[in-house]
């Protein structure tokens, strides 16, 4: 665990005001996780721009580069640009916790924070769902595109311009098939 001591920020040493910070993020990095079995290797560089200010601090990460991922129809390797942005705000406190997702309280003389996991987890995060080789996009199933441009949910008011519309049209079939008549006072 030597090595993800690189990824320390000495925030106890930092004066207020705006720091920048620089990580490489590569096959050794992810060899010290329990790397997913989709995410291979990668070349990425991490940007943190940290905002230290007197009752806590803005850190954003901006993560570019390259991650090496294996193909969900193929198999076959392939890699894949990615860029991200997040960001996480560490609050003083009394004790060292994680408050929500993107904001943990650490204490005033924390003489460090590590980064490492948080770069991980963001890399994770923004790999995409389906991990499609470049060679296939074009090969995409229709299955694939299910569900695309449907429509979720609907308003009342379209609701009523429907009713209407169905009114008129069964109105139109009541009057040119006595069939249905019987059928159609029992739903009265």
């Amino acid at each position: 665990m030597k090595f993800l001591k690189n990824y320390n920020i000495d925030v106890i040493k930092l004066k207020e005001g705006r720091h920048e910070f620089t990580f490489a993020v590569d096959g050794e990095f992810f060899s010290h996780f329990d790397v997913q079995d989709f995410l291979k290797d990668g070349n990425l560089s991490a940007t943190i721009h940290l905002n230290k200010l007197t009752s806590l601090m803005e850190v954003e990460f901006h993560i570019n580069g390259t991650v090496r991922l294996i193909c969900d129809r193929s198999l076959e390797e392939f890699d894949q640009e990615l860029i991200t942005e997040e960001k996480v705000i560490y609050k003083y406190g009394l004790e060292e916790t994680e408050i929500t997702e993107d904001v943990y309280m650490i204490t005033r003389d924390t003489p460090s924070i590590n980064v490492a996991q948080l770069i991980y987890e963001f890399i994770l995060l923004a790999i995409p769902a389906k991990k499609i080789h470049p060679d296939y996009l074009e090969d995409m199933d229709d299955e694939d595109f299910e569900g695309e441009g449907e429509l979720v949910y609907f308003s009342e008011e379209n609701e009523d311009e429907d009713d209407v519309q169905e009114d008129s049209s069964e109105s139109k079939s009541e009057s040119n098939d006595p069939r249905w008549d019987i059928l159609k006072k029992l739903k009265k």
